[in-house]
């Protein structure tokens, strides 16, 4: 079996963020995404998701080390100010490198 590294990057975002943020990642060289509907509490209080302003995303992007640093600062410097976004990056293993 042949594993090839790549980068999960995670970003925790509003809901509203959500097409934008796929539209970017794709924009600079993702292949492909995933969402789910999250919630939870941290520093900045809780979003229970009770009502549409308050929903929240995590979109998953598993890609190249290099994407997924243009990405992240692309998020950072369009949304980092004025909305409530949290990112993070792990390194994974692929078995169908061509797909990510």
């Amino acid at each position: 079996m042949t594993k090839h590294p790549k980068k999960l990057l995670v970003i925790v975002a509003e809901a509203a963020l959500e097409k934008a943020l796929a539209q970017l990642a794709m924009d600079l060289g993702a292949h492909g995404y995933t969402v789910h509907d999250v919630r939870g509490a941290g520093a900045a209080g809780a979003r229970e998701g009770t009502w549409e302003a308050d929903r929240t995303i995590e979109m998953k992007v598993i890609c190249a080390a290099e994407v997924a640093d243009r990405i992240g600062d692309a998020v950072l410097a369009a949304y980092g100010d004025h909305y409530g976004v949290s990112m993070f990056f792990a390194d994974v293993s692929v078995l169908r490198d061509d797909k990510y």
